[in-house]
């Protein structure tokens, strides 16, 4: 049966106290009352009454107590969803207030692929920065290649930039594509294949190939070889670092694959060269993901508009 509202306001809505929903966080995280005491600052027994508190309100019981700790249980972990949500609402209103006495301070938190910290990102946060010096960029990398949605999803960061599929779907995301940018197979200039005016795909197969580490890109280039009919060698080296696979090619003696907007905005400065092959590597476009029923700071829609402008100008490879 629904609870009644005079319920809700007797019962949980005079009860309820964000310090109590902060420790019950810090407990299931430490795994233990007395770590997340010590860590909050707090004696033992204050902790414990803190948690007994919220269980007789919410009228369920909140930790499994173990020999080694304790776990949350369920309804904790729906509580805490819950109640993170609620911390990151107020977090959002407090960084409001800030923008509205003064705009033109506040913090955009970001997660995004390092090649796009190397072209996209940074022309987006130069331009931004110039009008908006006092604003605040936090930019984490995702350790995996592929769109990971857990940093969104954790309120950890406001933007995530990513290549996502067209026929990607999500309720709990709102996804803008930016534009496309496919592929293509690039070496250092001092590689023999640079000085080539035309290229079969299969004259590459015995080559030795360093990429990404993301099954997207090799399934990419695995199909083309496939179609015909032969298959890529085993790749030499799968690495995330972007200097790493540059400094390979730099030797002369590797190929890859790289974003082409990222390669004609530095093929000259990292002396890199797209191949002339004969084949096509249509990649997911780049998109920008926000959570949906999330309100974003003033400063972190104003970044938006500077993505969208940046993604406009992207610069793209000269035939």
């Amino acid at each position: 049966m629904a609870q009644s509202r005079p319920d809700w306001e007797e019962r949980i809505g005079h009860r309820i106290k964000l310090r109590d929903i902060h420790i019950l966080s810090a407990v299931v995280r430490w795994g233990s009352m007395a770590k997340a005491a010590s860590h909050l600052g707090m004696s033992q027994p204050s902790v414990s009454e803190a948690i007994a508190s919220l269980e007789q309100t919410l009228r369920v019981r909140l930790l499994e107590r173990k020999a080694q700790g304790v776990e949350p249980t369920i309804y904790a972990d729906v509580f805490l969803k819950r109640g993170q949500v609620a911390f990151d609402e107020i977090r959002q209103g407090i960084m409001d207030i800030e923008s509205l006495a003064n705009p033109e301070v506040g913090e955009v938190r970001i997660a995004c692929p390092e090649f796009l910290s190397a072209d996209l990102l940074p022309r987006a946060i130069s331009r931004f920065s110039r009008r908006y010096p006092k604003v605040v960029f936090n930019v984490v990398h995702p350790d995996t290649m592929t769109f990971d949605n857990h940093e969104l999803q954790q309120r950890k960061v406001d933007i995530t930039l990513a290549r996502i599929p067209h026929t990607f779907r999500d309720e709990d995301l709102n996804v803008e594509m930016l534009f496309d940018d496919p592929h293509c197979v690039i070496a250092g200039t001092n590689s023999r294949w640079a000085r080539r005016r035309s290229i079969a795909l299969i004259e590459l197969a015995e080559e030795p190939w360093v990429l990404p580490p993301t099954p997207v890109i090799y399934n990419l280039v695995q199909a083309e070889f496939k179609a015909r009919g032969r298959e890529m060698s085993s790749v030499t080296m799968n690495a995330s670092s972007l200097l790493l696979r540059n400094q390979l090619l730099a030797t002369g003696r590797f190929l890859s694959m790289m974003p082409s907007s990222l390669l004609a905005q530095n093929a000259k400065k990292w002396s890199l060269k797209a191949l002339p092959v004969d084949a096509e590597f249509q990649s997911p476009p780049i998109s920008m993901v926000t959570l949906k029923r999330r309100t974003l700071s003033p400063v972190v829609q104003l970044f938006l508009e500077y993505i969208r402008a940046s993604s406009r100008s992207t610069p793209v490879p000269s035939e």
